[in-house]
């Protein structure tokens, strides 16, 4: 079986998709079809297809087959421009259009111009509606794209018939609409437009993904010479050279050498880990401090690193789209209008045919879906811009109304709840012995040395030693003058046959420590010991209460981590977090994250690389600025300040702007549901009362003036 991924350029809705997955299914040797909207691909399942007839069935469709990433983006790229070119003329010719016919003016040429610039509007701007909504229709999906079909068409051709035979009108009928579908066009572009600058964003997070992995590596010949290759080239058995500072290009076992590993990207473990002899090391990860020969156990495609990213192609193909409340009423809505329209007009020829093909066209107009179509883009709007101004910026509008359906809200730790910094927390030293040690740790570049500096204060600077009798051990911590200052751990310390107290295991500030899963650092001048520095990662304000207040929701909250499970257990008991899960790879926090789902949607918020399948595979991930490029780009909304605050603001912001949507939606029914009856003519037998299609265009301007009144309101909001 064979697994092949196309890059297709083209694709505007889940029309379009359905069309490529009905089609190619049907090439003998294609088993399954997954095309993903949010990334432009399709992942098809081979048994002795032809790659080239699926790229030929996909191009016969009308769409395009990019070669490669940066076609697509190309081929996107222009796509989006050329409908912002076509937003910004519909919305500059529908209040032309609006102008001239509110100006009273009756003249002929401007009726003309008039009809020539809707017709532009209409016809041009609206082209993709027109030929999505007749593929709706063919397939029996009434979606959006049917309803702005069906409005549009419904007062263009009266105001056309109005135009160009208005005697055939009764001489109060004669009016022109033509400001209606345009502005229809318009909003509806807009709405079209933000989606697609959502999705152009779904797709960075590959590229950043693919930028981890080192372009060259350095194989060791046997003759014990290196030669610089490319990574890619790397097979199983290879024998690689890691040097400090450098990216470890494939998975593998150390098999000489030893140094501090920075695996946060893949583990979000805080703290560096020693790997020697005998350890696996994973591609992708950074060689902070020391030397490793590397014998090569897996590469390419099979590394660690390429499975999350798999994994994050897989959680973007199968994550299935919002259904829109709009689209679900409009498969009710779009038939029932036509229903009325056509019993409309059967009704009424018995006694008057040309008053019932008048009260069929009103009912056409006054259904004329403009507040339909606003309720849920408006609303959108109004919730983006609000949040933008607390610092929540929403890349993908559909995880608004996922995240007020939110039952598990799943947390990273490493930078998430805590701020992802080594910091020294607390010390036993005196001044004078801190001052000391500050100075030894000044020379190194070792995170932990910058956290005891740091702690230490402006004090260092009043001493000085010289770096050449400095010496940095991997995976033990630094020495001054053949162990005339100490800072590290056991092993340190029995390397320089310096006694570390039994009393010191005893004592209650170090039994804490341990207990918390925070790193302790053991000092000694002159060979003898002095005190101790606890290390830790410090938790960030405001968490207890994010957590009570996602329980006051019926939320249950999780951390997923790559860190200790004693330290991780720690500080779940500290904010009230029952359910934790440490020591995991990307690939597991992905499946955790895979199995919750089907229990209820879930809400991940995270900030590292390790996390970013776990934050595209969730309903809803949310991301923090302050934390990887790749993690920002695969999460569905940004929290500027990177505060757990942001969090609960952002749920608040997704409820406040569903609601509305909601209130939009039920006023857009209800005018339909009063009107439609009235355009119909009930009342005509018994008041004689007959709408008019100049009222019902009246009543349809209140009906979208109302959803975007209400939909405005969310400028106001504010999260504490």
């Amino acid at each position: 079986m064979e697994r092949v991924k196309l890059n297709i350029t083209g694709m505007t809705c889940v029309n379009c998709a359905g069309a490529i997955t009905r089609t190619t299914s049907k090439i003998p040797g294609v088993k399954s079809v997954v095309i993903n909207l949010a990334d432009n691909s399709g992942i098809f399942e081979l048994d002795g297809a032809d790659v080239a007839s699926i790229k030929a069935k996909i191009k016969k469709l009308g769409y395009g087959v990019a070669s490669d990433y940066a076609e697509l983006e190309r081929a996107e790229l222009a796509y989006v421009s050329n409908l912002k070119r076509k937003l910004a003329i519909a919305a500059v010719l529908a209040a032309l259009i609006m102008a001239g016919e509110m100006s009273g003016i009756s003249n002929l040429a401007l009726k003309i111009a008039l009809f020539t610039l809707a017709s532009v509007a209409i016809f041009w701007c609206g082209a993709d509606f027109y030929r999505h909504g007749i593929a709706s229709l063919k397939s029996r999906n009434y979606d959006m794209n049917v309803l702005v079909m069906l409005g549009t068409l419904s007062a263009y051709a009266y105001s056309l018939i109005a135009l160009i035979a208005p005697g055939v009108l009764p001489e109060g009928m004669r009016y022109l609409y033509f400001s209606g579908p345009a502005m229809i066009i318009t909003f509806v572009l807009l709405g079209k437009f933000l989606e697609e600058k959502s999705k152009r964003g779904a797709r960075n997070y590959l590229k950043n993904l693919t930028a981890l992995n080192p372009a060259s590596a350095y194989l060791v010949r046997a003759d014990g010479t290196t030669q610089k290759v490319s990574a890619s080239e790397l097979k199983v058995g290879d024998t690689v050279m890691v040097k400090s500072g450098y990216i470890i290009p494939a998975d593998g076992v150390v098999v000489e050498g030893g140094a501090e590993i920075d695996s946060s990207a893949l583990s979000g473990e805080s703290l560096p880990v020693f790997k020697s002899v005998g350890d696996k090391v994973f591609a992708g990860t950074t060689n902070v401090n020391g030397y490793l020969t590397i014998k090569v156990e897996k590469g390419g495609a099979d590394t660690l690193l390429a499975q999350v990213l798999e994994l994050l192609l897989s959680a973007g193909a199968t994550k299935m789209p919002i259904a829109r409340l709009a689209d679900k009423a409009a498969n009710i809505f779009v038939p029932a209008v036509v229903s009325i329209a056509a019993i409309t007009f059967a009704i009424w020829a018995f006694f008057d045919p040309w008053r019932g093909a008048l009260a069929a066209v009103c009912v056409l107009i006054i259904s004329c879906p403009c507040a339909l179509g606003l309720a849920t883009p408006i609303a959108v709007v109004s919730g983006i811009s609000a949040g933008a101004k607390e610092g929540i910026l929403v890349k993908n509008p559909a995880a608004l109304e996922i995240m007020g359906k939110t039952g598990f809200a799943v947390f990273d730790k490493t930078g998430t709840l805590t701020k992802g910094e080594i910091s020294a927390v607390y010390s036993n030293l005196n001044a004078s012995d801190l001052r000391e040690v500050a100075a030894l740790e000044a020379l190194g570049s070792h995170p932990i040395s910058r956290a005891i500096v740091e702690f230490a204060g402006e004090s260092v600077s009043n001493l000085k030693l010289d770096p050449l009798k400095f010496e940095n051990i991997p995976g033990m911590g630094v020495a001054y003058d053949e162990g005339e200052i100490l800072a590290g751990n056991e092993a340190l310390f029995e390397k320089f046959g310096v006694a570390l107290p039994a009393s010191a295991n005893d004592e209650p500030k170090i039994k804490e420590s341990l207990q918390n899963g925070a790193g302790l650092v053991f000092v000694a001048l002159n060979h003898e010991y002095k005190g101790f520095i606890v290390l830790s990662d410090t938790l960030k304000e405001g968490a207890e209460k994010l957590i009570s207040n996602l329980k006051s929701r019926g939320v249950t909250p999780v951390i997923l981590t790559g860190d200790r499970e004693q330290t991780a257990r720690a500080l779940a008991a500290k904010i009230g977090v029952e359910r934790v899960e440490a020591g995991l790879l990307p690939n597991e926090k992905f499946a955790l994250v895979e199995e919750l789902k089907k229990n209820s949607k879930v809400l991940f918020v995270g900030d590292g690389i390790n996390d970013a399948p776990s934050l595209k595979a969730a309903d809803a991930g949310l991301a923090m600025s302050s934390g990887s490029d790749l993690a920002k780009d695969a999460g569905d909304v940004i929290l500027i300040r990177s505060d757990l605050a942001s969090v609960g603001g952002a749920l608040a912001l997704a409820d406040a702007t569903v609601r509305v949507i909601k209130q939009n939606l039920a006023w857009a029914f209800v005018y339909n549901l009063v009107c439609i009856p009235l355009a119909a003519g009930a009342l005509y037998p018994i008041f004689g009362l007959a709408l008019t299609p100049s009222v019902g265009a009246a009543a349809m301007s209140v009906s979208s003036f109302s959803v975007v009144l209400n939909s405005l309101r969310l400028r106001r909001f504010k999260f504490e």
